[in-house]
């Protein structure tokens, strides 16, 4: 687990600020020729505006955060090269459903994605509709409603489940638990159906984790990994 930190907040509080990101702008003859290389492997992938992350603290159990807009070409081409550029990291909320019996449930991304073949939980970079009018923004609801899209869940009322921040070089993934109330057999129909009723869904499939045998470095990304390796060892 060497260079990725957990750490549990009990909120997150996220706003909007106003950027000049440098260095997308001095690289921009680059970035577009490398977005139009992948999109060409990829036609159905889209260049919208996303949130990336431009300042963090967390105090008192509460992370804070500033994002601002930029394009989705900039954000794949700084993870594709490696996180060149140290002052912004590409953060996300995503949901972390467990089955009653104990499965966590991962997804695996369709061949028409970016991301095609991986395999983590249902999540997505936070864009405009994640904004509120007075410029925070929701990355709970962000959360959940990528779990809704891509599978169909809701997550259950109940208390606030708090988060896990996990850090992986240029990439911050913000955790939140989903107890669900089915076993995993059940749950698995429930998304099989909603995948079935999709013309075209972002998953192509869905990976349950119950041991530290069931993980896939290959396909899966190392925030994932590491936090449920530290769920299983009881350490997270």
């Amino acid at each position: 687990m060497t260079g990725v930190t957990l750490t549990p907040a009990r909120a997150v509080a996220a706003r909007m600020i106003a950027h000049d990101w440098a260095w997308a702008r001095d690289n921009r003859a680059a970035i577009a020729a490398h977005w139009e290389r992948r999109r060409a492997a990829r036609p159905a992938m889209f260049n919208g505006t996303v949130l990336l992350l431009r300042r963090w603290t967390l105090a008192d159990g509460v992370l804070d955060l500033e994002l601002f807009e930029a394009e989705f070409a900039a954000l794949l081409a700084l993870k594709d090269w490696g996180f060149p550029d140290g002052e912004v990291l590409n953060v996300f909320a995503a949901a972390v459903p467990r089955t009653r019996d104990g499965a966590f449930l991962l997804g695996e991304m369709g061949p028409h994605t970016a991301a095609a073949g991986r395999v983590y939980f249902p999540c997505g970079t936070p864009d405009p509709t994640d904004i509120a009018p007075d410029g925070r923004v929701d990355l709970a609801a962000s959360a959940l409603r990528e779990l809704r899209e891509e599978t169909g869940l809701v997550a259950p009322e109940g208390p606030e489940p708090g988060w896990v921040i996990v850090r992986d070089g240029g990439l911050m993934a913000l955790l939140r638990p989903v107890p669900l109330a089915e076993d995993e057999a059940q749950v698995r129909a429930r998304i099989a159906a909603h995948l079935a009723a999709e013309a075209e869904p972002e998953l192509s499939g869905i990976v349950a984790v119950r041991t530290e045998a069931d993980l896939d470095p290959a396909r899966m990304p190392g925030f994932a990994r590491h936090y449920l390796e530290a769920v299983l060892a009881g350490t997270a």
